[in-house]
């Protein structure tokens, strides 16, 4: 008798198929494929990463026992784990980069309207920064990074109104972070967070000229000349000083004709000195200050990701394969993002996480099963100290 459908095949019907298969339609990617399309290999790399599950062999191991139910999960038949592996290396890393960047256009705006710790414009808040994955140069060739070790580096632009990535880009080890500046589009009166990896005075002169907003460290070498000096600050906030200036340099003042704002803040905690570079006149000098400290968002998700998602040992060893499995996870994020929002669930992403991994063949409504627990009691079991998404 039927009693519903499995979590599993709940999760992928409210993602549907149509959106996918565009992706795969536009690289031809199931061209010449005879036993698993890359539907079916999203759908089994995404039960990987929903499971937890550490290899291939591991997603093959698990599907084989439930073989006889993989066509009511949504998965059309079972396959050995080399027949994963060749498809992984095989199949077009673009069909799973552009159905990724498909969710985000989907989710990131049902969280446009979440709030940033004390901050209140309105202006998009982005931060940009990079997470390395290490990894074995004797397998992963392609994979350089410094003092002769492997390495991949996954770059991403983060939402800070939900924590939603903007843009991501794999790379090896050795890319060079501001590098990622050179690909990026700026969005008009966004604000872009950013630490002193990034001081490319050509690469901020095109944010400027798209009419956005940078905030970054200023290096310790920075030359200038004061044009103009506020000093009515109030240093009880940890404010020190608030600049408008010159670059001096003559190589750097012809990157970056423009005048520009330095901003001095004493953090008391670390007892440190740190000094801000911005284009951005319209924010208060404290604002700016605000803003950078929000920059520690994009740490906590990277850390969200690799303590919650397979990430930190990958499923292939070629260009192709990390790239797919990469951009699975990031689906995968996503994926969660999206049900939290359309199930209205008082659960953590963290937690229904946890749920889904443990409720993969069980035959609940989805809404039933993110919706009984009482809100009161989450927040008051929460562990404060533990870091969490939304």
């Amino acid at each position: 008798m039927h009693s519903g459908k499995f979590v599993f095949a709940q999760v992928l019907e409210l993602i549907g198929s149509y959106e996918f298969n565009k992706c795969v339609k536009r690289y031809q990617g199931d061209r010449h494929v005879r036993e698993l399309d890359c539907r079916d290999l999203f759908n089994q790399l995404l039960f990987g990463q929903l499971a937890g599950l550490p290899s291939l062999r591991a997603i093959s191991t698990c599907l084989r026992a439930h073989r006889h139910q993989l066509y009511h999960m949504g998965i059309k038949k079972w396959v050995d784990s080399s027949v994963l592996s060749r498809a992984n290396e095989k199949r077009n890393w673009k069909i799973f980069a552009d159905f990724g960047n498909y969710l985000i256009r989907l989710v990131r705006p049902l969280y446009a309207d979440c709030s940033i710790p004390n901050i209140d414009i309105d202006n998009e808040v982005f931060v940009l920064d990079s997470t390395t994955i290490s990894v074995s140069i004797n397998l992963f060739t392609w994979a350089e990074g410094k003092y002769s070790r492997g390495a991949v580096k996954m770059h991403t632009l983060l939402d800070l109104r939900g924590s939603i990535p903007e843009f991501i880009l794999i790379t090896d080890g050795k890319y060079h972070d501001s590098n990622a500046l050179d690909v990026l589009n700026f969005y008009a009166d966004a604000i872009y967070l950013m630490d002193r990896a990034y001081i490319d005075f050509e690469a901020l002169f095109r944010i400027h000229e798209a009419g956005a907003f940078f905030v970054s460290r200023a290096k310790n070498s920075l030359r200038y000349e004061v044009v103009e000096q506020n000093f009515n600050i109030d240093e009880t906030t940890g404010l020190r000083a608030d600049k408008t200036i010159r670059l001096a340099v003559a190589k750097s003042k012809k990157l970056y004709p423009e005048l520009l704002r330095v901003i001095e803040f004493y953090d008391e905690v670390n007892e440190e000195l740190l000094v801000f570079l911005t284009n951005n006149f319209e924010v208060s000098a404290l604002e700016v200050a605000y803003l950078y400290r929000n920059r520690w968002q994009v740490e906590v998700f990277f850390k969200w990701i690799k303590q919650n998602l397979t990430v930190k040992k990958l499923w292939g060893h070629s260009v192709n394969a990390v790239k797919i499995h990469l951009w699975v996870a990031i689906c995968t994020h996503l994926i969660l993002a999206y049900i939290k929002h359309l199930m209205r669930s008082p659960l953590s992403i963290y937690e229904i996480s946890q749920v889904l991994g443990a409720s993969l063949f069980d035959k609940t409504p989805l809404r039933d099963l993110l919706n009984e627990c009482d809100k009161s009691q989450i927040k008051q079991n929460q562990n404060v100290k533990e870091l969490l998404l939304f």
